[in-house]
Order: structure tokens, then C-alpha cells, then sequence
């Protein structure tokens, strides 16, 4: 099994995006959120259809 600590920056951003625009379980979006903080990287503000806001 694959643990958040193995995939790239790039993914897990984009994975918890994706969760948000699927509407995924809070617990889900909270594991990749908390992981998204301890690596200390940045979200871009996103709006639907369009590139990251930066």
C-alpha cells in the first residue's frame, strides 16, 4: 500500500483538488490537507475551469 508520504507534491495537490471537486469524505480530504501542511506547500485558489489563481 501506497502511503501520501510516497507520492510527489504535484499529485497529492492535485489529488486533493480532485477530492474537493468530488466531493470526497471530509477524513480523506483531511489526511491529504494535513499532509499538504506538514510539506509546507502552498494551494493556489482555484475557480472551476480555469488554471490555479496565483
Amino acid at each position: 500500500m501506497i502511503s501520501v508520504r510516497q507520492i510527489s507534491d504535484e499529485t497529492l495537490i492535485d489529488s486533493y483538488y480532485k477530492a474537493l471537486d468530488l466531493r470526497l469524505e471530509s477524513d480523506f480530504l483531511e489526511l491529504l490537507l494535513a499532509e499538504i501542511q506538514r510539506r509546507k506547500l502552498k494551494l493556489s485558489v482555484m475557480v472551476k475551469d480555469e488554471a490555479p489563481l496565483n
